[in-house]
């Protein structure tokens, strides 16, 4: 069951955890004044956009890349420039790669930054920094403290690399509590769901998580703020089309949109389409049941 794509895992572990958890790591392992800094957030995801939203709040200049132009237009709407890397890459202050992929900052890019440009990832895994090409014999690396290292070129410059690429707020910071039960839950009424199915609902495949167990456990979560929901009129309920209880979304309802290549949905509902990206410039649609 993948539960990293549910709309409890994506909106707020993803954005509300790393608006806080970017700060939180930057401080934590440089002590360094957030305003009037220049900053490049690579990706404009749900990961991007919590990074972004906090460095802006502290007064950082905050330029985004991004080759997805929904995300593009987004973060343009959002006011912030959207660049190339290369365009900024001598400028900036501070590199921070949120995208999922890898090799989103090269040598190349490495080999351009100013002195003393920081350099960290927000991502999924450590494949974003090329890091290995650092490992060479005419750099030098010098271990700062815990989770820092700054690797020196031969005329002198130095790059601060924190946490050798790997995920900065797992290395370099705390993980709110709340936001963890979210996520746990997420997972557990996923396992739940898997054990309890009856035979034939799933094969062996990734499914997505059913929209009614991720407003499930938001719903659980509510408390915490005192927080009360308003609850539909049987006659306005008639009028939208849903039950009372939810849920309220459709099933390919995702806050990202859908993830790539998931063919299914995870429930017994009605086939739904979900839309994939197949290239930055190409659209397929795929029948869940198809």
């Amino acid at each position: 069951m993948n539960v990293n794509d549910s709309v409890t895992k994506q909106k707020f572990d993803n954005l509300y955890c790393c608006r806080e958890s970017i700060l939180d790591g930057l401080k934590r392992t440089t002590d360094m004044m957030f305003g009037g800094k220049q900053v490049v957030v690579c990706g404009y995801g749900e990961v991007g956009k919590g990074c972004c939203a906090a460095l802006k709040a502290m007064g950082s200049i905050v330029y985004v890349t991004e080759i997805d132009p929904i995300c593009a237009l987004q973060a343009c709407m959002d006011g912030f420039r959207l660049v190339k890397l290369n365009e900024v890459i001598r400028q900036v202050d501070i590199v921070i790669t949120c995208t999922g992929n890898k090799n989103v900052v090269t040598r190349e890019h490495l080999d351009r930054m100013k002195n003393s440009c920081i350099v960290c990832n927000m991502g999924h895994s450590n494949t974003e920094i090329d890091v290995a090409s650092l490992r060479t014999p005419e750099l030098t690396w010098e271990r700062v403290r815990s989770q820092v290292d700054h690797v020196i070129w031969p005329d002198g410059k130095r790059i601060v690399l924190l946490a050798e690429g790997r995920l900065l707020n797992l290395s370099c910071s705390t993980v709110p509590t709340f936001v963890l039960s979210i996520t746990a839950t997420t997972q557990a009424l996923a396992l739940i769901e898997l054990y309890n199915a009856p035979e034939g609902r799933y094969k062996q495949d990734v499914y997505l998580l059913p929209k009614k167990m991720d407003e499930y456990v938001a719903s659980l979560h509510l408390p915490t703020f005192d927080a009360h929901l308003t609850e539909l009129t049987d006659e306005q309920a008639k009028y939208l089309g849903l039950n009372k209880n939810g849920p309220f979304k459709p099933n390919y309802y995702r806050c990202l949109g859908l993830p790539r290549n998931q063919g299914h949905l995870g429930s017994d509902e009605l086939p739904a389409l979900e839309l994939v990206f197949a290239s930055p410039t190409t659209y397929a649609y795929m029948n869940s049941e198809k």
